[in-house]
Formats: structure tokens, sequence, C-alpha cells
């Protein structure tokens, strides 16, 4: 039933998203603008939590852009709250994909997964975006897969080691907490209100099957080089393999 009243939900915001594109269209341009934007950071930008807020408008953007990005933080919102719970018989294990339990060796994503994907930016640098799978070629074992955010929607074509599939299950902290990431544990978390995924370590797991990670991400504006906890949902929060800085 949550996943249909879901869906019915997102098929009434895009309905919203689509009269209010067409209200927009008719409003005359002024000098400002009437909606505040949402910039999504990129990991060349400093990780500050209040540099990144303060990034995350901007008055000069279109009112259209801003609806886009609104209706796109609703839908990940909502693709992490419908996330199944986890539920086995007794003795039974959580399985792959579950919570912190990674994809089995031989899995391969399917067109439509949400992926955590590594690919290089204009300026060379690496980082970490939400994506989503187009196809996969077993011939060449390369994924090509779409940057999930429209305004720098790009199709990338990565190898496995450089894609880490998302949760398709969320674990139950109150049956099987060794399906979950640990307290100072190393992961890539999606920051809230962006697309792109950041290393942090894990501040405290979920406590309950509705909780949230509270996690403190890598940032050097600090004294201990972490932000303040934020909340970030099992759904994107996946292991990072790279070792802990120093």
């Amino acid at each position: 039933m949550a996943l249909v009243s879901a869906d019915s939900r997102i098929a009434e915001l895009l309905t919203e998203l689509h009269q209010l594109i067409k209200q927009t269209q008719s409003l005359p341009i002024t000098g400002q603008s009437c909606v505040a934007s949402i910039q999504p950071p990129r990991p060349m930008q400093r990780l500050s939590a209040t540099a990144k807020i303060a990034g995350l408008y901007n008055d000069s953007e279109p009112p259209r852009k801003t609806m886009r990005r609104g209706v796109l933080m609703t839908l990940l919102q909502q693709s992490a709250m419908t996330l199944p719970l986890w539920i086995g018989k007794p003795g039974d294990k959580p399985p792959p994909l579950c919570g912190a339990i990674p994809a089995s060796g031989d899995y391969v994503a399917k067109p439509g997964d949400k992926v955590a994907a590594r690919v290089k930016a204009v300026d060379g640098d690496e980082q970490w975006i939400l994506a989503e799978v187009v196809s996969y070629s077993h011939a060449t074992n390369k994924y090509e897969v779409d940057d999930i955010d429209e305004e720098g929607k790009e199709r990338h074509t990565l190898s496995r080691r450089r894609i880490i599939p998302l949760p398709q299950w969320k674990a139950n902290p109150e049956t099987d907490p060794e399906a979950l990431f640990q307290k100072e544990q190393l992961v890539l978390a999606l920051y809230p209100q962006t697309t792109c995924f950041y290393r942090a370590l894990i501040h405290t797991p979920p406590q309950r099957p509705q909780d949230d990670y509270s996690v403190l991400f890598e940032d050097t504006s600090y004294a201990d080089g972490y932000s303040p906890p934020l909340n970030v949902a099992q759904r994107y929060v996946v292991a990072c393999k790279e070792p802990k800085k120093k």
C-alpha cells in the first residue's frame, strides 16, 4: 500500500509541476526572480555546511528550474521513504543490498536502478553522483548511466568498479543491526538537498526502522575535519572503499 500511495503522490507532484510551469511561462520577466533556486554543490566546492547551504540558493535562476529541482528533491525523499523494510523468517540472514550489505560480486544493476557513480567533472576532478542505469554491456563489462540531475544531464560509460548499487531494502535495527553501518564507519552519503555523494563517518546508526543515519561529512573548514551531524536515509548511504583520511 505504501508503494501505491507513493506512486499516487509522485503523480500529483508531477501534475502540480506541469501546472506551475504553465503559470510561470505566462509571467512577465522582472529584475528579480520570485523564487530562490537550489544549486547542488559538487565535490570540488568546499564542504562547509554553512557555505554549502548558502550556495544552494540563487535568486538569478528562473522559477521553472527551481520547481524542477524542488520536485526532484521531493522524489528522492519519496524514494527513500518507500524503500521496503526487509523482514525475514526466524534464522534468515539479510540478503545483499539490504542496508549496509553490499551486492554480490556478480551482481549487475538493472536499467532504471539508481546507483552511486564515480564520474569525471569538466575540470578533471572526480565525484560521486546519483545516477540511473541505462544499460550494461557484458562484452565490455561497462555500464551506461545518466546523471539524475537534469541540470548536469549527461550519459557516462563507466566500469563496474565505478558503480555502487544503492540498497534495495532497509535493514531493521531492531532485528538485524549487523546489516547497518556502525558508528565511525567510513561511508559515502548523499549530501542533503544535492545529488552528490561525499565521504562521511557514521555518527549514529538508525535505532528504529523509520530512522535515518546521522553522519559527519568530511569538511576541512572545521577544526576536527568534520561537519556537524546531518541525517541521511538508508537509501543513500553506501560503503566507501577508500581509506579514511588521517
